[in-house]
């Protein structure tokens, strides 16, 4: 009866199989859009995380050394433009100074030109003196052309120092815009990589329904085990920071006592902590409450609010009277 029942199954499984393979055929796009619950892999195993981990890790460690690459392209940038405008403020001076004498040298010839001009004209002086202002006239239109040569050539340099520090600006302002999109590449490639690290953790004693069997305290922190899974996944993503404290031996009706809670603290000593490390609060609760329901994380406390999975939303609480005691300087987690 067992080879006839097992017999009967396999040309059952043969008919699902025929019959997926007959309308693959007839409707390519059927099976696409109602998948056959005998042939869907809905959870990704260990293996197949592994290998999209590894080909994210090398697809970050490329984007990283393009990130480095792009910093010293913008080094190199800055360094030109900073360059190419000492250029210009040079140049500016040179170019200040012989327009300065230039026009010193138009005011002197308009006020000294005329009566040059009529003298020559009158022939109120003798051979000698012709001679003499003739040759000062000509040596004085000599040097006005030189200085006329010299203010064009730093005009020119002035003018080419100009564009190239703009030229140099704009290629600042485009490494610099181009280093920020590869920076975002980057940084969303990691965020990737460190959601596929905790996908590869399950909370231990988690039941088919989703809810948690009870767990005792083990081990020298004298945490459970769930509770030690979700302190160590944070300390990977977000460092120890100034300490993390879990097992309290003070009975006071929360889940220290028990194993089941951990303080990820910002700061020491009751002190507000710095803008930067609040954040780092935020960030951890906004991790917890994202993998809350595969870890086990009954709820979340930062910043005189409580989170709830059950709920899963904020909510204010009552005030404490202290840094600590509201959890300005630590987001608080308990697991079940």
């Amino acid at each position: 009866m067992a080879v006839a029942s097992s017999a009967g199954r396999r040309r059952g499984l043969l008919r699902v199989l025929g019959t997926t393979a007959l309308l693959t055929a007839l409707c390519p796009g059927l099976t696409a859009a109602v998948p056959l619950t005998a042939l869907a892999d809905p959870k990704p195993s260990v293996k197949k995380l592994e290998k999209e981990l590894a080909a994210l890790q090398k697809e970050s460690d490329k984007l990283i050394e393009d990130y480095y690459h792009g910093r010293r392209e913008q080094q190199q940038a800055e360094k030109a433009e900073k360059a190419a405008r000492e250029k210009l403020a040079g140049s500016q001076e040179v170019f200040d100074r012989h327009a300065t004498e230039l026009r010193a040298m138009a005011i002197t010839q308009y006020m000294t030109g005329g009566s040059e001009n009529m003298a020559l004209l009158t022939g109120v002086e003798d051979r000698g003196g012709l001679i003499r202002r003739l040759a000062l006239t000509r040596h004085l239109a000599d040097e006005q052309h030189a200085k006329l040569s010299g203010f064009a050539r730093v005009r020119d340099g002035h003018r080419q120092a100009k564009e190239e520090a703009e030229a140099r600006a704009d290629e600042l302002d485009a490494t610099v815009k181009d280093l920020a999109g590869r920076r975002e590449k980057a940084e969303a490639t990691i965020e990737k990589i460190r959601d596929k690290i905790d996908q590869l953790h399950k909370a231990p004693g988690r039941r088919s329904d989703g809810t948690f069997v009870p767990q005792l305290p083990d081990g020298s922190d004298n945490v459970t085990p769930r509770m030690r899974l979700v302190k160590s996944l944070i300390e990977r993503r977000f460092g120890t920071g100034p300490g993390i404290g879990c097992y309290r031996p003070i009975q006071d009706g929360g889940e220290h006592p028990l194993g089941r809670a951990c303080d990820f603290m910002l700061s020491r000593g009751g002190a507000f902590p710095s803008p930067a490390e609040v954040q780092r609060g935020h960030a951890i609760a906004e991790w917890a409450i994202k993998n809350a329901r595969r870890l086990g994380i009954m709820y979340i406390i930062y910043r005189q609010r409580i989170w709830h999975v059950r709920t899963g939303s904020w909510r204010v609480m009552t005030d404490r009277g202290g840094t600590t005691a509201n959890h300005y300087d630590h987001p608080h987690i308990s697991v079940y």
